[in-house]
C-alpha cells in the first residue's frame, strides 16, 4: 500500500511529479461553474460571461468557491479558452443560453485581421486573477492556470460556434490546409505567450484542453492536436522547465500514446471513453487524471461508488490526479459532489 508520507509538497504536485500518492489527490473539470448556487449568484450579476470572465473580483470568487465547499486538492483558473481569440482581434460574445459567437473565419482576409501577436494587456485581468489567487488560497491548495489547444480553439474560430462534430473547420483545413495553418501557428505562438504570463502570475501548473481532438482522423490528428500541443509544451518549458503540464485531449483514445511520446507534458488527462484497465498498463512513468464519467456523478448511489472503485483499483499502485473525464454538468446535485470527496478519500485497500 502507498501511504501518505510527511512531504510539505501538495499532493497534486507530488503526483505530477511521479509520485504514487494514496488517497489521489482530487480536482474537478469545470468545478467552478452552474451546478454551485453560489457561482449562479456572483454570475447573474455580471452583463455578460465575457464580462464575468474579464473581472477579477468575480473570477477570483468564483475559483475560490468550490475550494471551500468540497476542499479539492487544486484550484483552476476561473475564465475560458476563447479569450486567446479575443485577445487576437476576433469578436468574441456569449449568448444566453446558447454558447459563444465568434465571427466566423472564412478566407484569408479573416485571417489577416487577426493580430499578428496576442494582446496580453487585453488579458491583464487574467493575470490579476490569478495574482490574487495565490494570496487567497489555501497555502496548500495549488493553482492550476490553462489555454484552449490550437485545434479546438481553431474550430471555434473558422465556425464561429460550437458545431458537434467541427465539420466547418475540418473542411476549412482539408480545402485551405496552408490558411489553416497559419491561424494554428498563430495559436501556438499565442498559446506560449498567454501561458508565461499566467506562470509568471503565479500558477503552479498547466493544463491544455484539447476538447476537440477526438474527430480529427489519424493523419489530421497529429497534424493538427500533436504537433501544435508538442510545440506549446516545448515553448513553455523552454522557459520554465519546471512547471508540470497536463495535456488533455478529448476523444484521443489509444493515439494517447502518440500524444505522449511526442510531447514533453507531465501528465495526460484520460476521458470517460478510455477504459481504466487499459490505461492501468500504460508505462508507470506517465501520470494520469481522470476519468469519472460525469452522468455517474449525476446518477450518485451505487453507480457513483461502482464506477468510483474501479476508478481507484485500477490506478492504486501509480501516480494517478483523480478528475471526471469531462466537465461537471449544471445538473450535478451538490451531494453527490460531497459524496464523490468521501469515495476518493477512504483509505481502503482494493
Amino acid at each position: 500500500m502507498v501511504e501518505e508520507t510527511r512531504s510539505t509538497k501538495p499532493k497534486f504536485l507530488r503526483a505530477l511529479s511521479g509520485e504514487p500518492v494514496w488517497p489521489p489527490p482530487l480536482w474537478l473539470m469545470r468545478q467552478a461553474g452552474r451546478y454551485l448556487p453560489e457561482y449562479r449568484a456572483i454570475r447573474s450579476q455580471a452583463a455578460s460571461f465575457l464580462d464575468f470572465c474579464y473581472d477579477p473580483k468575480s473570477t477570483v470568487e468564483a475559483t475560490l468557491q468550490p475550494i471551500r465547499r468540497f476542499g479539492f486538492d487544486a484550484a483552476i483558473l476561473f475564465s475560458d479558452i476563447l479569450v486567446i481569440p479575443d485577445a487576437l482581434g476576433q469578436h468574441v460574445s456569449f449568448e444566453s443560453g446558447e454558447g459563444p459567437r465568434l465571427t466566423p473565419i472564412s478566407d484569408e482576409a479573416g485571417v489577416t485581421r487577426l493580430r499578428e501577436t496576442i494582446n496580453l494587456d487585453r488579458l491583464y485581468p487574467v493575470f490579476e486573477t490569478v495574482s490574487r489567487l495565490k494570496q487567497d488560497l489555501p497555502k496548500d491548495t495549488p493553482l492550476i492556470g490553462f489555454c484552449g489547444a490550437p485545434w479546438t480553439v481553431a474550430s471555434y474560430m473558422i465556425a464561429g460556434r460550437g458545431t458537434p462534430d467541427q465539420a466547418p473547420a475540418r473542411l476549412f483545413a482539408y480545402r485551405h490546409p496552408a490558411l489553416f495553418q497559419r491561424i494554428i501557428d498563430r495559436l501556438v505562438v499565442a498559446s506560449i505567450d498567454y501561458l508565461k504570463r499566467q506562470i509568471e502570475a503565479g500558477v503552479d501548473a498547466i493544463q491544455i484542453f484539447d476538447t476537440w481532438a477526438g474527430v480529427l482522423p489519424t493523419g489530421e490528428f497529429d497534424r493538427w492536436c500533436v504537433s501544435p500541443i508538442a510545440a506549446i509544451v516545448a515553448g513553455v518549458k523552454a522557459r520554465y522547465p519546471a512547471i508540470p503540464i497536463i495535456v488533455f485531449a478529448r476523444g484521443a483514445g489509444p493515439r494517447l500514446l502518440e500524444l505522449k511520446d511526442a510531447t514533453d507534458a507531465d501528465a495526460l488527462g484520460i476521458d470517460t471513453s478510455v477504459d481504466p484497465d487499459w490505461a492501468a498498463t500504460l508505462p508507470k512513468t506517465t501520470v494520469l487524471q481522470g476519468n469519472l464519467d460525469p452522468l455517474a456523478l449525476i446518477a450518485g448511489g451505487e453507480a457513483l461508488e461502482e464506477a468510483v472503485t474501479r476508478i481507484l483499483a485500477a490506478f492504486r499502485h501509480r501516480p494517478h490526479i483523480f478528475n471526471l473525464g469531462h466537465g461537471i454538468l449544471p445538473e450535478t446535485p451538490i451531494a453527490h459532489v460531497e459524496r464523490l470527496v468521501e469515495l476518493v478519500r477512504r483509505d481502503q485497500p482494493f
